[in-house]
């Protein structure tokens, strides 16, 4: 595989997993072509044509400098130029993987957050009120990643000739889907229930001999959970915390999520809604895992050795394959 073919993968696998479903993606690029149709001729030539083609503008390829086989791969949670400077010292990295959005994946943060309004809308929660909501959030986000050095670690790429993209809400799409798909099968009453189910998955007991493994941050666990939302577990970032009423009404009892602020917080007590934090790195993995499974499947030749994935800067390796 090449690296167009990983990111194809990529975007494929991001819509199969999107809460919107293919017809929403789909839709959710054919309002920006009309918007970019109606543009002027000197409107286009600053619009991103990327947008055009990639529902996930928070993902992407920021650096080829060699457009080989990728045979061997270094996959992080987080990837600066120190990251990119161990790739150039291992020697035999094809491609740098970063989960986080850099380059211009970081700057165009907020473009993805639309999906929250969506997953919130699978959850009872009417779509004109999670619009109404997310919209400032929407803003607060672009403003807030506007001051950022968002080519830091593109610029170190360049230099060292080291190939570079990233995978963001594609495999924060993965990560939610097997664990709605997962809770979905199980039975749930009480919130301890539902850490009792999180903490079979291999990342979160990983996570936990760290001490950071699931953790009910909101409520307690006797608690029953009515309804559990994912609704915090794709979608760029944290949502407006003014939205937790709303899914109170519309019965969402449980919500599972990466992390969460103190003024989130603040709000779902008010709300009574239970909040189990699963973990930020280690669902950051869960989600990579699942892409990096495929694309191991996907490269495997005929000896049954796929693309070699080193990790760093985080990210724990899980694979599912034939399991």
């Amino acid at each position: 595989m090449r690296i167009q073919d990983i990111y194809n993968l990529m975007i494929k696998m991001g819509t199969e997993a999107d809460f919107r479903g293919a017809d929403g993606v789909r839709k959710f690029l054919d309002r920006k072509k009309d918007k970019f149709e109606k543009l002027s001729e000197i409107e286009k030539e600053d619009f991103d044509k990327d947008a055009l083609e990639n529902p996930y503008l928070d993902s992407g390829v920021y650096n080829i400098s060699d457009d080989k086989d990728i045979k061997k791969v270094l996959v992080g949670i987080d990837i600066g130029p120190e990251e990119i400077l161990m790739a150039k010292q291992l020697g035999d990295i094809d491609l740098v993987i970063a989960h986080h959005p850099v380059g211009k994946g970081l700057a165009q943060l907020a473009d993805v957050m639309d999906l929250q309004c969506d997953v919130l809308a699978y959850y009872g929660v009417p779509i004109n009120i999670s619009e109404g909501l997310m919209r400032e959030r929407i803003s607060e986000v672009a403003r807030g990643v506007n001051s950022s050095n968002h080519n830091r670690t593109v610029d170190a790429a360049r230099l060292m000739k080291v190939n570079l993209m990233n995978s963001h809400t594609p495999c924060d799409n993965l990560a939610a889907k097997f664990l709605k798909d997962l809770i979905e099968g199980k039975e749930v009453e009480r919130v301890s229930d539902l850490i009792s189910i999180l903490k079979e998955i291999p990342e979160y007991k990983e996570a936990m001999k760290i001490g950071v493994g699931p953790k009910i941050f909101v409520g307690s666990a006797d608690n029953r959970c009515g309804k559990i939302s994912m609704a915090e577990i794709t979608g760029g970032t944290e949502g407006s915390p003014k939205l937790y009423e709303k899914m109170a009404q519309a019965g969402i009892g449980t919500v599972v999520g990466m992390h969460i602020s103190e003024e989130h917080k603040k709000e779902a007590e008010a709300s009574h809604i239970n909040i189990v934090i699963a973990g930020h790195i280690s669902s950051d993995s869960l989600g990579v895992n699942l892409l990096m499974d495929e694309l191991e499947k996907a490269t495997c030749l005929p000896a049954g050795r796929g693309i070699e994935i080193v990790t760093c800067s985080g990210f724990t390796r899980v694979s599912r394959i034939n399991k």
